[in-house]
């Protein structure tokens, strides 16, 4: 038996790969803007999205994969808490450019939010069915 029901595992799943693709899009900008230096280092990212990624799809029901997802989450959940203190947002924010960062900043966020609630809820049913059932 699953830890969620289908909808609300199915809207964790579709709300990880958007925050997926808001995430790499995002570190995209960041490299562009100089905020992140491009340097071989950034071939770690993919590396992080793979592995994101195969927990999102191909361990959804797992608790190996909500794991994976809390954390994707919490990162996702953190960039915007880590950019809007720094000191280029009010340039960057400012610029005619800023939309997108700032919309992206806001969405990951929110994005990061959810799948950190849903996959720990997921994460404490789990645990409490097997906590139950032993």
């Amino acid at each position: 038996m699953a830890a969620l029901d289908p909808v609300r595992q199915k809207s964790l799943i579709i709300a990880s790969l958007l925050a997926i693709v808001l995430m790499s899009l995002h570190v995209t900008d960041d490299i562009i803007r100089g905020i992140s230096p491009p340097n071989p280092n950034n071939a770690n990212g993919v590396f992080i999205f793979v592995v994101w990624l195969l927990g999102t799809l191909a361990l959804s029901e797992r608790t190996t994969g909500y794991v994976v997802m809390l954390l994707g989450g919490l990162f996702a959940a953190a960039m915007p808490i880590l950019h809007m203190r720094g000191k280029s947002y009010l340039r960057i924010a400012s610029t005619s450019e800023g939309f997108f960062f700032v919309w992206d900043l806001y969405a990951v966020g929110t994005l990061g939010v959810f799948c950190l609630v849903m996959s720990a809820y997921a994460l404490w049913r789990s645990w409490r069915r097997r906590s139950v059932s032993a």
